[in-house]
């Protein structure tokens, strides 16, 4: 079950907002009451082909802004886009792609409902979203309300981004537009401030009759908004009330777009693949372990503080209670306490390497071990296996510092499983990750959480990672240089 958190954020300080912020970031599931935030979980695109780079560099982050008429969308919209001034962002209205009316529609204009999600060519709408997508300028066109046609006014050429934020009242109705969003924003505003505002917006813009206004908000606006808008509430992962007007609500969306952007492509697709996060030290440290003419002696000092890393991270996710302390000033500290119910799972051999670095992190802990045969079978066979006896009732890190392929680490967690553990209580811990193995985990365990510290281009012919640091067991434990010797002996 996701953690779920409460906050009137209306009502926060900046400080409060900051440490929200960094809940959000360590919550997978959090639900927040008045700025809700359901787990921001982005949608699975279809997974993409092996070739990392080509399909997999440039993802476009599609946000989703749905709502009641003239309840601050395009307010929402507008602030969005101008705090990621410093990123490329493109606003496609589902105004644009309205029905043309035809001419016996035209004869009774005001009998039609514009607020049905068959007003919509929904058809076209994906069709552009598609192009964008796939980063190919499109042609939105521009919809003119007084004709009622939308060839009236040249279309509007609109250029790929890295931000898409696609606005409507009926974006979330179909499924095939939803599975487009990374983001799905619903803006939430009073029945009564949205009548306010639709009667002046009419009125003054579009120099309607009040009387006219009123009948046709009662006989298709208020209907439609509470049979086809309103449940599509539901798929929100973000709901904002009184749009515009809550700054807290909307800064914070941009401090988490801001996140994702700066991700790795993949961690947009899976919400459970976590990678560390880079800085000098740590590529300086793959520059060393990477590096061919390295000493073994070198190799291993920088893999274990590598390895290290990353168990610590791992360690991040598990669950936690909380804990109160007296501290040397006779005050009261209220902290965490560990998750008590642990063990590690080392994928011989390579994964032996990693077991230090849990046992410093991990006093007393128990590891098991499971021997996958690599070679013939590409991973399938399972020689050995010695796990806990209780270890469908702990949490299991399991350890194996490249993930290539991944048929190894499916072989492994399927064990895991049907020795009864959940699949939720799986941490798998490695250094470098094949895009290619990323796909194959995280299709077959979506539940599972994924902790790496790099991401890599992708596999060669040979299905041997690349850039890669070669054969990390034999190099970490010195056998790589066996046959040499063995040829220099007299």
């Amino acid at each position: 079950m996701s953690l779920r958190f409460v906050y009137s954020l209306s009502r926060s300080s900046p400080m409060e907002a900051k440490s929200i912020v960094d809940m959000i970031e360590a919550s997978s599931g959090a639900h927040f009451s008045g700025f809700h935030m359901n787990g921001l979980q982005r949608v699975a695109a279809e997974q993409p082909s092996t070739s990392a780079h080509e399909n997999m560099h440039k993802q476009p982050f599609v946000i989703g802004v749905a709502g009641g008429a003239a309840s601050g969308k395009t307010t929402v919209c507008d602030m969005i886009i101008q705090q990621l001034h410093d990123q490329r962002v493109v606003l496609v209205n589902q105004d644009s792609f309205y029905h043309n009316l035809s001419e016996e529609e035209l004869t009774r204009v005001h009998e039609y409902n514009f607020d049905h999600p068959d007003a919509f060519d929904t058809e076209q709408l994906l069709s552009s979203m598609d192009m964008l997508k796939h980063w190919k300028a499109v042609d939105i066109p521009n919809y003119d309300f007084k004709s009622y046609k939308n060839n009236v006014f040249p279309a509007r050429r609109v250029n790929p981004s890295d931000v898409i934020i696609l606005e409507g009242i009926l974006i979330f109705h179909d499924p095939r537009v939803r599975d487009l969003m990374n983001m799905k924003i619903f803006v939430d505003t009073d029945a009564d401030v949205r009548l306010a505002r639709r009667i002046r917006r009419d009125t003054v813009e579009k120099g309607r009759d009040i009387g006219a206004v009123l009948d046709q908000y009662s006989k298709f606006v208020k209907p439609a908004f509470d049979d086809f808008i309103l449940p599509t509430k539901k798929y929100a992962d973000i709901i904002i009330p009184r749009g515009g007007d809550n700054h807290v609500a909307v800064d914070l969306i941009v401090q988490h777009i801001r996140t994702k952007l700066g991700q790795h492509d993949l961690c947009k697709i899976y919400p459970n693949l976590y990678v560390i996060q880079s800085t000098f030290q740590i590529r300086g440290m793959h520059t060393l372990i990477r590096d061919a003419q390295i000493t073994k002696h070198d190799f291993v000092f920088y893999a274990d503080r590598l390895i290290r890393l990353v168990v610590e991270h791992g360690l991040g996710h598990l669950p936690f209670t909380e804990k109160q302390v007296i501290t040397p000033t006779g005050s009261v500290y209220t902290g965490v306490d560990f998750c008590k119910r642990l063990c590690g799972v080392s994928v011989i051999r390579s994964g032996e390497s990693m077991e230090n670095a849990l046992r410093a992190c991990c006093k007393g802990i128990k590891i098991g071990k499971i021997l996958i045969h690599r070679e013939g079978d590409n991973g399938q066979h399972l020689i050995y296996e010695k796990l806990p006896s209780d270890i469908a009732d702990r949490h299991v890190l399991l350890l194996d510092p490249i993930l290539g392929t991944g048929n190894s680490a499916v072989q492994a967690i399927s064990l895991l499983i049907r020795k009864g553990v959940p699949e939720s209580n799986i941490i798998f811990l490695n250094l470098i990750s094949a895009p290619q193995g990323v796909h194959v985990v995280c299709k077959a365990f979506p539940r599972i959480k994924i902790v790496t510290s790099e991401i890599e281009i992708g596999l060669n012919q040979d299905f041997r990672v690349i850039p890669g640091m070669g054969e990390f067991g034999d190099r970490y434990f010195g056998t790589d240089d066996d046959d040499q010797q063995l040829a220099m002996a007299p």
